[in-house]
């Protein structure tokens, strides 16, 4: 689908409210819809709310998003999850190289909070600290190391409660970011850190053609470096270190798929034409075998997995 050449209704940027510089793309809803149906076997029609077509903008910071920005719901999950398999999810087994760079910020007896922790895959990285995980989606078993429910429910009688709160690829999952990042620094002591890693743009995620796991009403935000240090700004933390993650076996896959696309997105990334779809297979046949293979590349000149910020909530004067 064309872009429109003007367009009066700029969405605030989800980090910063200001109005989104330019529009990149718009996307048809039932395009996607029919894409998550044939890929995953998952029905995303209910979560578009009905919406028939979602804009794709850039802010000022570099951050790409879309509006109106659909939040896959229960169902959708249930279903994708279903079709993903936990084998394909982070876990003690298949770590993500974000948590090694999160735990070398953390010390000793540290209470941390590990919000939307899925498996727990953090876990193992903190075993020096007091670890607790939050997510009503993946933790509704008793744990003795997770409670299924909100961080927002959470923060009632635990505001201030934590040395570090974290969150590792979450916040492109939720329509309003930067109030889920406010709730996080809220949970944090005076003095602690609030660590999150996110999906970045440009990436090898962003240059697969019709690239579903980056697409609504899974990823609602692409993020940059700028947009990181905008979000840490606006909730007065200082920003001690945003770092790109190397791959590993958890995303690697990502990476080869990219590497064997014989198409490479730029500044379309969704479109239905037979010469998208046969590079997106191409990628994802050839990706595989080189995955198999090859494993996580050792040494890339690329942007790698994805960003992670570590920022530090200011002493109580």
């Amino acid at each position: 689908m064309s872009v429109p050449e003007a367009t009066t209704d700029y969405p605030p940027c989800p980090v910063t409210g200001e109005p989104a510089t330019a529009l990149i793309q718009i996307v048809s809803c039932e395009f996607l819809a029919r894409l998550w149906e044939i890929e995953f076997s998952v029905d995303a029609r209910p979560s578009f709310g009905g919406a028939t077509h979602l804009s794709l903008w850039r802010s000022r910071t570099g951050m790409m998003f879309f509006s109106p920005a659909p939040v896959g719901d229960a169902d959708f999950y249930k279903a994708f999850y279903k079709t993903l398999g936990p084998k394909l999810l982070p876990s003690e087994s298949r770590p993500r190289a974000e948590f090694q760079l999160a735990a070398n910020h953390i010390a000793a007896g540290a209470r941390v909070l590990d919000v939307g922790c899925g498996f727990g895959g953090f876990r193992p990285f903190v075993a020096h600290a007091d670890y607790l995980g939050l997510d009503p989606h993946f933790s509704g078993e008793a744990t003795d190391w997770s409670l299924s429910e909100s961080l927002g429910a959470h923060l009632i009688k635990n505001a201030g409660a934590y040395d570090a709160v974290c969150a590792f690829q979450v916040l492109e999952h939720v329509a309003r970011p930067a109030d889920l990042f406010a709730e996080m620094t809220a949970a944090t002591k005076p003095g602690g850190l609030v660590i999150v890693g996110v999906p970045h743009v440009p990436s090898a995620m962003t240059r697969i053609p019709n690239f579903l796991l980056n697409a609504p009403p899974h990823h609602l935000t692409w993020w940059s470096e700028d947009a990181l240090r905008a979000l840490a700004a606006r909730n007065g933390l200082a920003v001690e270190t945003i770092q790109p993650v190397a791959w590993s076996e958890m995303d690697s896959f990502v990476y080869w798929i990219e590497r064997c696309s014989p198409v490479r997105c730029r500044e379309i990334y969704f479109k239905h034409a037979w010469s998208w779809h046969a590079a997106a297979l191409t990628g994802l046949v050839l990706g595989y075998v080189a995955n198999k293979l090859l494993g996580p590349p050792r040494e890339t000149r690329d942007e790698g997995a994805g960003l992670l910020l570590a920022a530090r909530k200011p002493q109580a004067r």
